[in-house]
């Protein structure tokens, strides 16, 4: 069902499903891996630590004359100040003297005459360096999406969990922060995030100077996925494609030996299912994503390790399944404190991959299972308009200036791409790379090239 993190359901960042051991590992979106953080720099000297609490304590006197900022706490990062920050935000832009939140976001802050990297993971907060931020030297402000974690109202109204609300929520902070840093601008994020970058860039195109967009999946119309099935059909060797298909169908012609395997998992670590229906329902609902999240999270060096299905015992194919992407669907990380969110966002506005499976036809009891509506609470379903998602698309491919797209070339999220226009706008596809696709993955040619647009959209 990909909805967009790091299970093939979620997209890039966040912790997508109840992972069978961990987190999930295909839906969420935007890691550490994705968005590309650096090794740490070393320590900073004496003198510079007194001058980055000279400057910190500075930029803390600036930013809470900013009306409705809040300074929550800051640190020391590198040897740079690190703020924790909030932002009153309205529930409703189209209302803003209506109720308000707090936004959470960090700054990272350098100097007043760098550039700022503008980042979103598209779920919670996630503070990690940035590639472009390493690349440029940069400020850096890291954006909470709202309504997750605690960037919520205590009453929340679903209908304002948008992208034009969002990108609204980015614009009111860009705008805030300008009054201190006056000099480029680059959005960036990966998987959601990237996808949210997009969305900021659409309804605010004066906000940022470029956008750099890691694997950020363009499901434009939602009604075909024929790019989804074709990539399943040409993705690594046919050997390790039928390999692969043969250990999914496998999963459920022993339904009954692997659901008690399921089910056990699942009673140890607590997870119930009352939004999917029963252990039965999310048992198959996992095994449809097994090979999404097979590529989205693995490499074609993992395709020695598939087991002969048929040869494989009970505990083998079971064991061999749980690490290598099946991922609980539960009611733990489906509501509105974990991947919720993002999957209304999915069954509302940013659409889903609902791939046939013709392999598996004889063998499914819940053909219309797979669908972000289906892991969600009642009260947070609803019915799908892609009447934005086909305007952003051709706003991008038309319209929108300095944009950069990077894709893996293994990885599933980034089969539906975006086409950026001829604008001083450019696609690069990462080979042999999953949904962990950077600039520094492309081939040397492309990754100088990449690098040397960056920097002078940076004005560097």
């Amino acid at each position: 069902m990909r909805t967009k993190v790091l299970p093939s359901l979620l997209c890039a960042g966040l912790i997508a499903a109840t992972g069978l051991s961990a987190a999930s590992p295909a839906l969420a979106a935007t890691h550490a891996t994705a968005s590309g953080a650096p090794p740490a720099p070393p320590a900073a000297s004496a003198s510079t630590a007194s001058a980055a609490s000279a400057a910190a304590d500075g930029v803390r006197e600036k930013l809470e004359r900013i009306p409705g900022l809040t300074v929550v706490s800051v640190a020391d990062k590198d040897g740079f100040p690190f703020y924790t920050l909030t932002l009153a935000q309205p529930v409703d832009h189209r209302a803003p003297g209506g109720g308000t939140f707090q936004q959470r976001f960090t700054l990272w802050h350098k100097a007043e005459t760098a550039p700022v990297v503008h980042y979103t993971g598209g779920y919670g907060l996630s503070s990690g360096t940035r590639e472009i931020t390493t690349l440029l030297g940069a400020n850096q402000v890291s954006v909470e999406h709202r309504y997750f974690n605690t960037s919520r109202p205590s009453a929340v109204d679903w209908d304002d969990l948008n992208v034009w609300q969002q990108a609204s929520d980015e614009h009111a902070i860009v705008q805030a922060l300008k009054s201190l840093y006056t000099a480029k601008w680059i959005g960036t994020g990966a998987s959601k995030g990237g996808m949210t970058q997009v969305y900021h860039e659409r309804f605010y195109p004066g906000d940022l100077d470029a956008v750099v967009a890691y694997v950020a999946p363009n499901d434009a119309n939602n009604r075909d996925d024929s790019v989804y099935e074709n990539f399943f059909k040409t993705v690594g060797t046919q050997e390790c494609r039928a390999a692969l298909e043969a250990v999914q169908r496998e999963m459920l012609v022993r339904r009954d030996a692997m659901l008690a395997r399921f089910e056990a998992t699942s009673k140890e670590q607590g997870l119930t299912f009352a939004y999917l229906g029963s252990a039965d329902r999310a048992f198959e609902f996992s095994v449809l994503d097994q090979v999404w999240n097979f590529w989205q999270s693995g490499t074609y060096t993992d395709c020695p390790t598939v087991p002969d299905a048929e040869k494989a015992t009970d505990d083998e194919l079971y064991r061999w399944s749980v690490n290598h992407g099946l991922s609980i669907y539960a009611d733990q990380g489906n509501g509105a404190e974990g991947s919720g969110p993002y999957y209304r966002q999915a069954a509302a506005q940013l659409g889903w991959a609902d791939l046939k499976f013709k392999h598996l036809r004889d063998v499914r009891k819940y053909p219309d299972i797979y669908q972000p509506n289906s892991v969600l609470p009642t009260d947070m379903r609803t019915t799908y308009d892609g009447r934005v998602m086909k305007d952003v698309d051709r706003w991008v491919s038309t319209r929108g200036e300095r944009m950069m797209f990077v894709y893996g070339q293994n990885d599933p999220w980034s089969a539906e791409q975006f086409k950026p226009s001829k604008n001083d706008s450019h696609l690069y596809v990462a080979p042999d790379t999953n949904h962990g696709a950077l600039i520094s993955k492309l081939t040397p040619a492309e990754r100088a090239e990449a690098q040397a647009t960056v920097k002078r959209w940076a004005g560097q």
